[in-house]
């Protein structure tokens, strides 16, 4: 049951973008939220200033990064005020965090302590950013021990959600978090399978069914052949879903260290909030 939420909050659109769908999961499920803002220690202690001086022939100002400092801890204080404003007139129970360090660490060392992350898609940065995936969201993703939701730029309420189900462990586990979100959302659950032959595909979704039997869910199972990643897109795009609930891994994994090339695809090209699990 999803009542801890931690959302990721830097200031830009994308940010914004997952403040509302924190605030709007943590209403539903009657949670509490954790606005988090996380001081960049790269942007302090980055060895960006020193290679100009160095170049330039003069010594770096050594007064530099404490005043760097102070002005990233305003800023995220800033925003934690801001957050909890929003959160007091929707009536949400919150905590705040102002941690410093490597961002995509501190939020997965944060994540011990929720149910569920949330952070955009892209973020501050994101008009330096190269790829279609921002490299904070696609670190959580790769190393958050907790269910992570990678918003879009856009607030949109759940309406329409698809659960990718090839069968594996993690896509399991996407199963759980799809069943209890709509569940207590009473939304309607369409449950995809891309099989490599009708046999094996005929099988995933009678565990599917087995499973979601348990719940009150109104559930539709759709098979289809081609490349797992690119139908699943498509999916999402032509039947206008509005979620996607994905394992971290599929069937194709090479090492854990690594995102399934499909759930990586899903990441990048997805129009609509993506729900991975681990």
């Amino acid at each position: 049951m999803i009542k801890n939420i931690l959302v990721s909050l830097d200031g830009s659109e994308h940010s914004n973008a997952a403040l509302e769908f924190g605030l709007w999961i943590a209403e539903k499920f009657n949670g509490t939220l954790f606005g988090l803002h996380v001081i960049d220690t790269v942007s302090i202690e980055g060895t960006f200033f020193h290679d100009i001086s160095g170049s330039m022939g003069f010594e770096p100002y050594l007064d530099f990064s404490t005043k760097m400092r102070e002005a990233l801890e305003e800023r995220g204080k800033t925003i934690l005020e801001d957050f909890v404003k929003l959160c007091q007139q929707r009536g949400v129970r919150h905590t705040t965090f102002l941690d410093m360090g490597i961002i995509p660490n501190e939020i997965c060392e944060r994540s011990k302590l929720a149910d569920l992350v949330i952070l955009g898609h892209r973020g501050v940065n994101e008009e330096f950013s190269t790829g279609l995936l921002g490299s904070t969201a696609e670190n959580v993703a790769r190393k958050c021990p907790r269910p992570v939701l990678i918003s879009t730029k856009r607030f949109k309420p759940i309406e329409r959600p698809l659960l990718a189900y090839d069968g594996s462990q993690r896509a399991s586990s996407a199963m759980e978090s799809a069943a209890e979100f709509c569940s207590q959302l009473r939304l309607p659950l369409t449950v995809l399978n891309v099989p490599k032959d009708e046999k094996m595909g005929e099988k995933v979704l009678h565990e599917a069914r087995s499973y979601l039997s348990a719940y009150e869910i109104d559930a539709r199972y759709e098979a289809t052949r081609g490349y797992p990643e690119e139908k699943i897109i498509e999916y999402l795009i032509n039947f206008d879903y509005d979620l996607v609930f994905i394992g971290a891994y599929g069937h194709r994994r090479i090492i854990e260290m690594v995102l399934g090339s499909t759930t990586e695809y899903v990441l990048r090209k997805s129009p609509c909030p993506v729900f991975l699990n681990r």
